[in-house]
């Protein structure tokens, strides 16, 4: 235990205190972008970054990802916060909380393993699209110095680490652009064009509403939405950012530690967050690997707007939109085009589909559950193929039965029957097949039944011991008394 705690907070200090100071200025224009999503103050929003990022860092499960205030819980937040104010949102966010750490309890995360390699594909590629569509309003028809910063600090962000490593390129672009900016006397937009930013410390309060039943049908069903969301975004990172450090997560704890970090913040006056994968992303290829650069990247920008608040302000906009479109190429997997090509349809279409939805929508929750409904079909109608062959022992026709009977595929088994023909004795053979629901065990009374009425004797083998059971305990074609009351 003790050595796990200081591998996660103090195997790689130095390279996490830098990868913490560099998502911490990237946070900033983000917190207040999604602010205004959401429709509440700024300060909500960094808040929340604040908080949220300081607390996962001891109750999270995947030390070096990054939470904070996000845009697809902002999405959700908005139309509460339209309707009915600031305190409900964030008694809003204290339930989400609370619902995130139930789901953690009852350990949600193992539901991951039903999320198909397609979906994740599409959504990292969805989230690297979004990524870079939130930048192209602050430099596209700006000015042409807009365009020069953001080039100049691509340049600096690649080039950079081929010859210097002991610091993180983005944090040397923000550094030196930004004294060039203000030493230059640039007209760039900044920071501070955002929002404004108060230089206090958040303070603990209780959201002013009522305590009662009409409260809770109120915000009950954003914070059901709110935990899903968050949850979903957070275990899609956990697994993104294990993939690219080579290492595991326990996403059960992530899940609680969520959970954690939002009641928190609702208490905080902060909106609810989640795992981001921009600047988790971020923090990785800067060198963050361990729980203090989440730390850092918390405290730090506390420090920033609080301390600092009046330099921050005056970092230009261009450069951050460097460093996000460094994320976006960085996130998209390059690699999905081939992938398109060479994996079978269902699974390339599958892929597209949860990258056409997130992008259209901008909500990750309807793009994945929408790719895993459709993989889900995709695969029924996969084993949905059955096979009946007919052949004869003696004079005793035998049917063999091969694949998985269930509810999709009962009507190919029974119209593979003659059920009207005449004959003393025929023989079903399972001994290739499996029997997986109460549709595949009604299919087989209805055709010995049918048989059976015709006079003709219907012997069952080949069962194996789950089918067998499964057969036993539903079927009625072996029971008179459960025969006569279906007929």
């Amino acid at each position: 235990m003790v050595e796990r705690m200081k591998r996660e907070w103090f195997g790689n200090v130095r390279a996490d205190i830098l990868s913490g100071i560099v998502v911490a200025l990237a946070l900033i224009p983000e917190a207040i972008a999604f602010s205004i999503i959401a429709g509440v103050d700024p300060m909500v929003g960094l808040y929340a970054s604040f908080c949220i990022a300081v607390i996962i860092a001891f109750v999270g499960g995947r030390p070096g990802m990054i939470s904070a205030a996000t845009g697809a819980m902002a999405l959700v937040l908005a139309p509460l916060v339209r309707d009915y104010g600031l305190q409900y949102m964030l008694a809003a966010t204290v339930l989400t909380g609370v619902i995130q750490i139930i789901f953690g309890m009852c350990k949600i995360a193992n539901l991951m393993k039903f999320i198909p390699r397609a979906v994740m594909i599409g959504f990292v590629n969805a989230l690297a699209i979004l990524i870079f569509m939130a930048q192209v309003p602050h430099f596209i028809g700006i000015s042409g110095l807009t365009y020069v910063f953001v080039g100049i600090t691509l340049l600096i962000v690649y080039v950079v680490p081929r010859f210097f490593k002991a610091i993180p390129a983005p944090l040397i672009a923000i550094l030196a652009l930004t004294a060039a900016a203000i030493f230059g006397g640039l007209d760039l937009r900044t920071v501070g064009d955002m929002g404004n930013i108060s230089q206090t410390l958040p303070s603990f309060l209780l959201p002013d509403v009522p305590f009662n039943l009409d409260t809770l049908k109120i915000i009950f069903p954003f914070s059901v939405a709110l935990a899903i969301v968050g949850l979903l975004e957070s275990l899609l990172t956990s697994s993104i950012v294990d993939d690219m450090t080579d290492t595991p997560s326990e996403k059960n704890r992530e899940a609680r530690g969520q959970g954690i970090a939002n009641v928190a913040t609702g208490f905080f006056g902060g909106m609810a967050g989640c795992a981001m994968i921009g600047q988790s992303v971020i923090n990785v290829k800067s060198g963050g690997r361990g729980r203090l650069s989440t730390f850092v990247a918390g405290m730090f920008l506390m420090f920033l707007i609080v301390v600092l608040g009046d330099l921050v302000v005056q970092i230009p906009m261009p450069v951050l939109v460097g460093i996000m479109i460094m994320v976006s190429i960085g996130t998209f997997d390059w690699s999905s085009f081939t992938y398109l090509r060479k994996a079978p349809r269902g699974d390339a279409l599958v892929m597209l589909t949860t990258v056409i939805i997130v992008v259209m929508t901008h909500d990750l929750s309807k793009g994945v559950i929408a790719g895993v409904l459709l993989s889900a079909v995709f695969f029924v109608a996969k084993i949905s193929k059955i096979k009946v062959q007919k052949s004869t022992e003696g004079t005793v026709p035998i049917y063999r039965v091969e694949g998985q009977l269930f509810f999709a595929s009962t009507k190919s088994f029974v119209d593979t029957f003659d059920l009207a023909a005449e004959k003393e004795e025929i023989i079903i053979d399972f001994s290739n097949a499996h029997i997986w629901d109460d549709s595949a065990v009604g299919a087989i009374d209805k055709v010995v039944m049918k048989y059976q009425d015709n006079e003709t004797r219907v012997t069952i083998k080949g069962l194996n011991p789950s089918s067998k059971k499964l057969v036993d305990r539903l079927g009625v074609h072996h029971d008179p008394k459960a025969k006569a009351a279906a007929h």
